[in-house]
């Protein structure tokens, strides 16, 4: 493990220089690799590894015809690499459960039974184990339990190892049944496309996850978003001005040069009259939004996000609603203004 300094605070990081490719394949050669659901995270993870030359197997609801048949364009055979869900389960010796939340609940009983002494039971998220009075998911005491969770989409995970770049990712270990779980969730997060690992725990993983989610990454981006529009609409600019000042600019020049080298950067890199008002008007969003904050993370510790997103993504009509809910996003005028920039980009016209 490298040492790394993050503002004053030594952390351990795992990076590919220390932890190659070839000892990952020396860990995993006796070691199939069952990919449980084949949907967001699992296509990305189960053909970086493929890649990587680790042995992997997908286990497929085939009643769920789009993502059977999206394991099969990918080159998974049916009977031979592809399964259905309690097959692959039996036959892998490392279990990725890469179902949704909801699903991990639903299927538990099924997969557990499959789960054989000196098993790895592997995780991308800490939900179901975090919250386990609520999920039921309390995995036997002979087997390892171990997380690697990109910080990504799985689009994201697939795209960065296609361009050599890595993935950030957490990693933690929960149960060390055989001594080697540690081995094998860094094996594991190498093969799968992570360039650096950080330790973390099941429950701060799930926790900064949900409020990151919750907050800037999506729901508070968002939300933002739509406050400034409205505000800018209702002063008489027009869609495409509105949409330029507060989604346009910020993804396609601001944000990369924060990426690039840190908000300081992107503000050394803007005029002086954005300096200005940047630095006045930081501490005023920032003293508005921290109750918002602090009461997020109070609902993802005591279990009532966990508990909305179980009665919510259990429901029959789920899809139906979250589609309606997409529908109801993607057709505002915010993002009707956006998909109308969009065309007028380079290659889309």
């Amino acid at each position: 493990m490298a040492k790394i300094d993050f503002g004053g605070i030594l952390e351990d990081v795992v990076t590919r220089d220390e932890f190659t490719i070839e000892k990952t394949r020396e860990i995993l050669k006796n070691e199939v690799v069952a990919v449980i659901g084949y949907g967001v995270q699992g296509p990305a993870q189960a053909l970086n590894m493929k890649d990587n030359g680790i042995d992997v197997i997908i286990g497929q609801a085939p009643e769920f015809k789009a993502d059977w048949d999206k394991a099969v364009a990918d080159g998974f055979v049916p009977g031979k690499t592809l399964f259905d869900i309690e097959e692959a389960a039996s036959k892998g010796t490392i279990i990725q459960y890469l179902v949704s939340d909801a699903a991990q609940r639903m299927l538990w009983p099924r997969i557990k039974p499959q789960l054989k002494e000196g098993d790895a039971l592997y995780f991308s998220h800490g939900f179901s184990i975090t919250y386990k009075e609520h999920t039921g998911v309390v995995p036997p005491s002979n087997i390892d339990v171990i997380l690697c969770a990109p910080k990504g989409s799985g689009t994201s995970v697939r795209r960065n190892f296609l361009a050599g770049a890595g993935i950030n990712s957490s990693y933690s270990v929960f149960q060390d049944y055989t001594g080697k779980a540690t081995d094998r969730i860094l094996a594991i997060g190498i093969a799968i496309g992570s360039g650096f690992l950080f330790p973390t725990t099941f429950e701060k993983e799930v926790y900064s996850d949900l409020t990151g989610e919750r907050g800037v990454l999506m729901g508070a981006l968002a939300g933002i978003m739509d406050a400034q529009y409205q505000v800018l609409r209702e002063n008489g600019h027009s869609p495409s001005e509105a949409f330029n000042e507060t989604v346009e600019e910020l993804t396609q020049s601001l944000i990369r040069l924060v990426d690039e080298k840190g908000m300081d950067w992107m503000y050394a890199n803007c005029s002086a009259t954005a300096q200005r008002g940047a630095l006045d008007w930081r501490p005023r969003f920032k003293e508005a939004v921290m109750p918002v904050f602090k009461e997020l993370y109070k609902r993802v510790k005591s279990g009532e996000e966990c508990v909305r997103v179980l009665q919510s993504t259990g429901a029959p009509n789920y899809k139906e609603l979250l589609n309606a809910e997409l529908n109801e996003l993607g057709n505002s005028e915010l993002w009707k203004a956006g998909a109308a920039v969009r065309k007028l980009r380079p290659g889309n016209r």
